[in-house]
């Protein structure tokens, strides 16, 4: 409840556009699930979506079945209302993602910058175990951390920073490599953030 009631007040505190993590194009993100569009067509999970705008790029991008999960009801409010109108409408799961229970599988499991918040190995090793039971031999999962020269902290939390082949190791053997990419991100208060994505295959 803790962690829940921290994003709340930071979604009640600051507009979307603010936050340190926001991006308008939701890119790198984007272009790597249409990498995929076959497993994207078996469904994309994006775990900590927070109001992140890839819902919609997705949605602009004809990749219908998408599932949000995060731990804050108030970010979703904010996507619900830019949802507004739209013919399709993603599934809403308000949960923490090292507690949930997935009622099915997904093509794609997209995570930026969720995973870098669990600093200890049994929180790690529970996102690990919900990561395998809710993918499939050949499904895709991107994660985005901070990079190992990234920040220490984010929104007052700690974080974990990882380089790609550390990610990697920490996923495996579940998970094979495919890409990694290091991405700056540009925060709207211009500070750059070094990021890293890895881009790996359930086996």
């Amino acid at each position: 409840m803790e962690e829940r009631d921290h994003w709340n007040r930071v979604y009640a505190a600051k507009s979307e556009d603010t936050v340190s993590w926001f991006q308008k194009d939701a890119q790198p993100s984007l272009d790597l699930i249409l990498t995929y569009p076959a497993a994207a067509a078996r469904g994309v999970v994006d775990i900590g979506a927070g109001a992140s705008r890839l819902v919609d790029r997705l949605l602009d991008n004809h990749v219908e079945d998408v599932t949000l999960l995060d731990l804050s009801n108030r970010s979703f409010d904010v996507v619900r209302g830019r949802l507004i109108g739209r013919d399709v409408q993603p599934t809403f799961v308000v949960q923490d993602v090292a507690d949930w229970q997935p009622a099915r599988t997904f093509g794609i499991w997209h995570d930026r910058a969720a995973f870098h918040f669990l600093t200890d190995r049994a929180s790690q090793d529970a996102y690990l175990s919900v990561l395998q039971s809710a993918t499939v031999p050949g499904s895709i999962a991107i994660i985005a951390t901070f990079a190992e020269n990234g920040p220490e902290q984010c929104s007052g939390l700690p974080v974990q920073r990882y380089s790609s082949e550390a990610l990697s190791a920490r996923i495996e053997p579940s998970f094979r490599p495919l890409e990694t990419r290091k991405i700056d991100h540009l925060t709207p208060n211009g500070v750059t953030q070094p990021f890293q994505y890895t881009v790996l295959e359930a086996v």
